[in-house]
């Protein structure tokens, strides 16, 4: 092969990888892929939401839970698996996606970020409400309520840790990490004044839920959470469940029975139809619906005009 010819192959080989990489990097690929940002993937939206408000436009956030999916129950595929091993920070909040637990057990390393260590969670049964004697749910017994997100000033103080956390993997921008996180906690703070006071003055101040996601918001807002099923929204009511359910929204006088967005409203329409409620959307905020065009901030003062109207607050 003359020096010609060789110095030919190498050129073309030399393209293909060029066009190669180039195409990996324009498709989004793998985290780990832009060199000039911090690759964080985030194991649900809320986590998403906060990654991407502290982190700017010096991340590159990539949510394990697509928009419209239960994140409970997410399974991950190869290439989610190759997302969390190669990603420069994992946040997640242990205990409530086993996938992701698992996944990072297997691959995270010291590049994981578990939320629920920023400050102890509550138990499952706080903001709930218990009758003398009335047996505790068997599948929340000792359970920690993982929702934390739902009451915003402990949503600042995990933002708070994250900025430190990306300060320490990408020292240049530790400035204006903390900075981000100081603008969120703002909001956050902005919005929890408008909880307190939309919610000071209510003729009630029990909420059926269909699932038990509302212990933090509760337990902020004095609410009372009476659950339809526990932590987990898969999880079919017994009968007896239902049937003290409709006991205590009878007794509460609810006039609103809550579903999710994610979630089957089966159970709820068929307690409002026997307690002669209505029903309405109280939003967990697990991760947006697929048509979604709001974020954290915006679902969350939806939430608070549905508990006005439900609770009648004046």
């Amino acid at each position: 092969m003359s020096n010609r010819t060789t110095f030919r192959v190498l050129a073309a080989a030399t393209t293909l990888l060029a066009l190669g990489a180039a195409a990996g990097c324009s498709s989004g690929g793998a985290a780990g892929a832009d060199p000039q940002r911090v690759d964080v993937v985030a194991a649900f939206y809320p986590l998403q939401f906060i990654a991407e408000r502290v982190g700017g436009d010096a991340v590159r956030v990539t949510n394990l839970a697509k928009p419209g999916a239960e994140p409970h129950d997410l399974e991950l595929n190869p290439s989610q698996v190759g997302q969390v091993s190669e990603a420069e920070l994992i946040v997640y909040l242990k205990g409530f996606q086993p996938a992701v637990d698992d996944a990072v057990a297997q691959n995270g390393g010291d590049r994981a970020f578990d939320v629920t260590g920023v400050q102890p969670l509550l138990d499952a049964s706080a903001g709930g409400h218990n009758h003398e004697g009335e047996e505790e749910n068997a599948e929340e017994h000792g359970a920690k309520d993982p929702h934390v997100w739902l009451d915003p000033t402990r949503l600042a103080g995990i933002g708070d840790q994250l900025a430190q956390r990306l300060g320490k993997a990408d020292p240049d921008h530790a400035a204006d990490y903390t900075a981000r996180a100081a603008a969120l906690r703002a909001d956050l703070t902005t919005l929890d004044g408008e909880f307190k006071h939309g919610l000071a003055t209510c003729q009630r101040r029990e909420i059926v839920t269909s699932h038990a996601a509302f212990g933090y918001l509760a337990d902020r807002y004095q609410l009372d959470q009476v659950g339809i099923t526990g932590l987990s929204p898969d999880v079919e009511p017994s009968p007896q469940r239902l049937a003290h359910v409709i006991e205590e929204a009878k007794e509460h006088q609810a006039t609103t029975i809550f579903f999710e967005t994610l979630v089957s409203p089966k159970v709820a329409d068929t307690i409002a139809g026997q307690v002669g409620a209505k029903t309405a959307v109280l939003d967990p905020i697990e991760g947006l619906a697929a048509d979604s065009n709001g974020d954290y901030l915006s679902v969350m003062r939806t939430n608070l005009q549905t508990l006005q109207t439900a609770l009648s607050c004046s």
